[in-house]
């Protein structure tokens, strides 16, 4: 299996001044003409602090999963959503041709988490927005499905799966089988260190 690691992604903002983001463009990390790799359109790994909003703003024909690993936050939206996402309460958006959202800090802590920004399969499709409420925050020792295009929590309008796993300290978890003949992985890891092949990954981005 050959490993590649992606460069580091564009860091925005400042965390004293209540919101910073990494933006990970994998095609780019791997010098092609595309930002995006396949049906990854990017990555977004934001903290953001207590209280402060995202203000209302648009997104046209992307698949946005929201995957918070601490705090929480209220999302509002332009087809009458008003509703919390936290740990294991995940979000997708379907934007499709007209769609519109923020979101508002909660708890004492700050939030952090992943939006993944994932291509549909056409352009226009209708808005929608989906919520999941999983049992755990972790999923332990195996891989758990999150979005797909049939038969996941979350729908994806794309050739895209996403699925999470916890590995304990010292012990080993093979990767997925890949759903389609086609599919390439992309592998980010939020915490801790995962040797993949000969390379030791951080809490970073990471293609396989």
């Amino acid at each position: 299996m050959d490993v590649t690691k992606l460069r580091r992604g564009d860091r925005m903002g400042d965390p004293a001044r209540g919101f910073a983001v990494e933006i990970i463009r994998p095609g780019l990390s791997l010098g092609g003409g595309d930002s995006g790799l396949g049906a990854i359109g990017r990555i977004d790994r934001a903290t953001v602090a207590p209280g402060h909003v995202i203000g209302m703003h648009p997104h046209r024909d992307d698949e946005i999963l929201t995957y918070v690993r601490a705090g929480r936050m209220l999302h509002r939206d332009t087809v009458g959503n008003q509703e919390e996402i936290t740990a294991t309460r995940m979000m997708m958006m379907n934007a499709g041709h007209t769609f519109r959202h923020e979101e508002r800090m909660l708890d004492h802590g700050p939030v952090k988490a992943l939006q993944i920004f994932l291509r549909p399969r056409a352009a226009d499709l209708e808005p929608k927005v989906q919520f999941h409420e999983f049992r755990e925050v972790l999923s332990h020792g195996k891989w758990r499905l999150i979005a797909g295009p049939g038969g996941a929590p979350l729908e994806v309008r794309a050739q895209a799966w996403v699925s999470d796993a916890h590995v304990p300290a010292g012990s080993a978890l093979s990767l997925p089988s890949l759903p389609a003949p086609d599919a390439v992985r992309l592998l980010h890891v939020f915490g801790g260190d995962v040797e993949v092949g000969c390379l030791t990954m951080r809490w970073a981005r990471r293609r396989t």
